[in-house]
């Protein structure tokens, strides 16, 4: 689905992988969740990839927040099972407030397609001006959540920066 319009805001992909960083397996997450976002008038600032290590992450979400000022964070990676998956714990410590909706809605999306999505242990959270959202692994995991979110997306960002219209007014117009 493509939406035609000016860029509304800014973002940045963050994939976690230990085998990606090393070079040992290309990452495919990373430049769909970018193709997804320039798809739907976000730019994207950055796209990163890192091993599974949660001061990095952090490190990055603080840059990207705090200096950078970006809107949207993505990261796809380290939701899982895995003793090495800790992205939703170092998303939560530099939290300053939780958005559960949106990680339990890709989740609920999710479980139509596999079973398997009740592995996942995504977060989503707000740092500043700034939404950041897990998302699994895998590419195709990256499409379904990203194809399901972004629709609904703006209006949560466009709250956050207090662009938005009063949604109890507007219903009753």
């Amino acid at each position: 689905m493509k939406i035609e319009g000016k860029r509304k805001f800014t973002s940045a992909v963050i994939i976690l992988s230990d085998k990606g960083s090393k070079g040992e397996r290309k990452d495919l997450s990373g430049p769909l969740a970018k193709e997804l976002l320039e798809q739907n008038n976000y730019k994207v600032c950055e796209n990163i990839l890192l091993p599974d290590e949660p001061e990095l992450l952090k490190s990055e979400i603080i840059r990207l927040t705090d200096s950078e000022k970006v809107d949207l964070i993505i990261t796809s990676g380290g939701t899982g099972f895995s003793l090495r998956d800790n992205t939703p714990e170092a998303t939560l410590e530099i939290a300053d407030r939780i958005a559960p909706g949106i990680a339990e809605a890709i989740r609920a999306n999710s479980l139509k397609i596999t079973g398997h999505a009740m592995f996942s242990r995504g977060a989503s959270v707000i740092r500043k001006q700034t939404l950041i959202i897990n998302l699994p692994g895998s590419p195709k995991a990256v499409k379904e959540s990203l194809e399901y979110i972004l629709k609904y997306l703006d209006h949560g960002l466009e709250v956050l920066k207090g662009s938005a219209f009063d949604c109890a007014e507007q219903e009753k117009k």
